[in-house]
């Protein structure tokens, strides 16, 4: 499932299908779900942690750090959806508002 083919809701689908499956939606409460992004957050971080800006440019090449990379980046993205989902949040119409916002705050440099 290629970026540049998948549909957000597919993805969103396939989370939602995997967590009803293990009974899991009593437990993902939007607080819940928030912790749970602050640790996986954390996981990520702890990947990176003490590289120099270059070692961490060069991590994804190492194939054990681009599995370790890629499998927390997983499941910080496994709870946005979730999140979306519990809060009723459209993630697309939220990312494209969000960026229409900070292209006002962030104007390009003239």
């Amino acid at each position: 499932m290629p970026d540049a083919t998948t549909p957000v809701a597919a993805l969103k689908a396939a989370i939602r299908r995997f967590a009803a499956a293990r009974h899991w939606d009593p437990y993902h409460t939007p607080k819940n779900l928030v912790m749970a992004l602050a640790s996986e957050v954390g996981e990520l971080c702890d990947v990176f942690r003490w590289m120099t800006p270059d070692e961490s440019a060069a991590a994804p090449a190492d194939p054990a750090l681009r599995e370790a990379i890629a499998d927390e980046l997983a499941d910080v993205a496994n709870i946005v959806f979730l999140l979306s989902e519990h809060t009723g949040i459209d993630l697309s119409d939220a990312v494209e508002a969000k960026l229409k916002k900070n292209a006002i705050k962030y104007p390009p440099p003239a």
